[in-house]
């Protein structure tokens, strides 16, 4: 048998109709037979290429409202037939099936499905694709005699091909187009076990035995984090919730790999919060959050909280950014990044000013944060993989442990920096009041130096502040550096052997102390 195989006969049904008008019309002009389905049927003969029908090809009328077309034995034996195999070559030539050479399909748009924040399952079950599966598997697992492309880029590779070896393609051509049917059969049935379960995991089960992520190119970037370092974005097929990968950039230039990075992070402090906030974060690190009777206060007071480190910033704000804000915002020296559920008309115009500030609309912010995510961290020939740090901490399950109780207005502050303080690299240490931060200290191998940097950001700010720390103090030298300052109010998980001595740091101080019961590392 020859490497190159002709192709005299090919069976196009596809989902996505990109190109194929026009690789059906260069393949009538060689003389190729066509087979088609439905919808692709249709728009072929519409465009005036002779095609004939499956139904006509196999005998057999579609069933069961078009579930059931091409799961035929004469489909299967066309594309399954082996043309260097004799007793394949004996039944073939003694029955009325004929070969298939060229098998064009792509599949039921399931993952496009999905995505969908308003379909139903219903909706989703009926974009599950057998036939096309079926169809692709069969060709690629007989690539020695049959050609198979998945993809509406590859028809013009597919073309190059045929116009090289004098209508066929070559048996390298055809192994790697049977790589790509199978990638994306797989690809296919890992984002299906995924709705009905992640990775087929048993009820109950948080973590399957058997971990299948699934992500498609979506650009590549200018450079990685430095710029001798390459990268690209992916988008995961199957995630729900809301996602940079579906913000609309109004203005600005490209978003770097560092972009994407930062605006993570401030996209998890904004679902964090319900009333009016904005956060300015660096390095994925907040150095500024603050709530606010509207948004435009927010800002104003987030900002405020450490105007020299939020040069460069990425802003954050979970409200509709208008005109009054939008001026905040425009005032503001060097924004890398700013990112809301929408902007009034007024604001995107007066934004656009400054034709290098990227601006990124994402409505979906809005509806919170889903339930049940999982988070990934790669590691060098493996995978991190926990639940998301998504527990709120409600008042009532905090314990007070200090001989003073805090007051209203310190609970309400002790709070706001509980949630801040979750989304400040480890070790972290967060100074708030009146809603807002005043200092912030992160990222320092000592606790007790996190204090030190959130106290002197805060200044004259932290007298009368309250302190938030993302793990318990080990010992009471944490403590004296908040209360020293003037902080009177402590929030922290509790649990450490030096509990006794914090508490009474705390006593003599007059300061209110309260345990959460729940640390909040991050790394």
């Amino acid at each position: 048998m020859s490497e190159n195989v002709i192709i005299k006969r090919a069976l196009i049904s596809v989902s996505d109709k990109t190109g194929v008008e026009k690789l059906a019309r260069a393949l009538e002009e060689r003389g190729v037979e066509i087979i088609s389905t439905g919808g692709t049927l249709n728009v072929l003969k519409k465009a005036g290429i002779h095609a004939i029908s499956v139904s006509t090809f196999t005998g057999a009328p579609e069933i069961l409202g078009g579930r059931v077309k091409t799961l035929h034995p004469r489909v299967h034996a066309g594309i399954l037939y082996r043309r260097d195999h004799p007793g394949d070559v004996e039944q073939m030539s003694t029955s009325d099936s004929k070969a298939i050479d060229l098998g064009v399909v792509n599949l039921y748009p399931f993952e496009q499905t999905v995505a969908k924040q308003d379909a139903t399952d219903w909706e989703i079950i009926e974009n599950i694709d057998i036939g096309g599966p079926s169809m692709i598997r069969a060709a690629a697992k007989n690539y020695r005699s049959v050609t198979v492309v998945v993809e509406p880029d590859d028809y013009p590779r597919l073309l190059q091909e045929m116009a090289a070896h004098d209508g066929g393609t070559s048996m390298a051509f055809r192994r790697e187009c049977a790589a790509r049917a199978f990638a994306l059969s797989a690809a296919y049935d890992t984002s299906i076990a995924d709705y009905f379960g992640p990775g087929g995991a048993k009820p109950k089960e948080i973590f399957p035995p058997k971990l299948r992520l699934r992500f498609s190119k979506r650009s590549e970037l200018r450079y990685g984090e430095n710029p001798h370092q390459k990268a690209s974005l992916y988008a995961s097929d199957v995630f729900r919730g809301p996602s940079l990968i579906r913000a609309e950039q109004l203005s600005g230039k490209e978003l770097s790999y560092n972009n994407y990075g930062d605006l993570d992070a401030c996209l998890e402090m904004l679902l964090d919060f319900s009333e009016p906030f904005a956060c300015v974060l660096k390095h994925a690190n907040p150095c500024g959050a603050a709530i606010g009777k509207n948004v435009a206060e927010a800002y104003k007071r987030a900002y405020e909280s450490d105007p020299l480190s939020a040069y460069g910033s990425i802003i954050g704000l979970n409200k509709e950014v208008d005109d009054e804000c939008a001026q905040l915002l425009h005032e503001t020296p060097f924004v890398e990044c700013i990112l809301a559920p929408a902007f009034t008309a007024g604001a995107i115009k007066l934004l656009k000013k400054k034709k290098n500030r990227r601006i990124l609309t994402l409505p979906e912010l809005m509806k919170g944060r889903p339930g049940g995510e999982l988070v990934y961290r790669f590691v060098r020939g493996g995978l991190l993989v926990q639940t998301a740090d998504d527990q709120d901490t409600p008042e009532a399950e905090l314990k007070v442990v200090t001989k003073r109780a805090p007051t209203k207005n310190e609970m309400k502050d002790l709070l706001f920096g509980w949630k801040v303080v979750k989304h400040t690299k480890s070790n972290a240490i967060v100074l708030a009041k009146d809603g807002a931060t005043v200092g912030i200290g992160m990222g320092q191998t000592s606790r007790v130096d996190s204090g030190f940097m959130a106290v002197k950001r805060a200044g004259e700010r932290a007298k009368g502040a309250v302190m938030a720390s993302d793990a318990f103090f080990p010992m009471p030298d944490g403590v004296g550096v908040g209360t020293d300052a003037g902080v009177t109010a402590i929030i922290q998980p509790g649990g450490s052997k030096g509990d006794e001595q914090t508490i009474a740091a705390a006593d003599k101080a007059g300061a209110a102390m309260v345990f959460t019961g729940m640390r909040h590392f991050k790394h």
